[in-house]
């Protein structure tokens, strides 16, 4: 039975956005490494996380089912990169170093999951990334479902 209660909007001005789910392109800053996602950027909540990787990177991203993420261009230009539990892949161009996505499994981030970059999705204006509403992650602390108790720095 589906829940009557309506969905949170993910973004201050759901305007600026197609409804339903669309194909975003996104790439590294030299374009080696092109990728495309499905999002309903209307719906879905990005985030910043604290674990050590992500604090360093100012990283912001969105979660979503691998299937819903295309790697389209670069994957014999990707680096990969793994540390500590090493429950997740950060995934760069080894041109220009920039970090497109991650992919890894996390029980509680739903299992399997790709991380796509927000800055590096080339078909969002500043006005819409300035739009969308992000949550916080305390990966530093393995509670991924928690929001740490710093995040401004993020």
């Amino acid at each position: 039975m589906e829940s009557s209660r309506p969905k949170e909007l993910a973004t201050r001005k759901p305007e600026l956005f197609k409804e339903g789910v669309q194909t975003y392109h996104g790439s590294c800053h030299c374009g080696a490494v092109k990728f495309e996602v499905d999002l309903d950027l209307q719906y879905a909540k990005t985030n910043r996380c604290n674990c050590s990787f992500c604090a360093k990177a100012r990283q912001w991203g969105i979660v979503v089912k691998p299937e819903q993420f295309r790697l389209v261009a670069g994957a014999d230009n990707l680096s990969v990169y793994r540390f500590g539990s090493k429950s997740g892949d950060h995934c760069s161009c080894k041109t220009c170093a920039i970090k497109t996505h991650g992919t890894g499994y996390v029980e509680q981030l739903g299992g399997a999951f790709v991380g796509a970059i927000i800055a590096c999705i080339d078909d969002l204006s500043e006005e819409q990334k300035d739009s969308l509403i992000y949550s916080h992650s305390n990966g530093k602390d393995d509670l991924w479902w928690e929001e740490p108790k710093f995040k401004n720095h993020l």
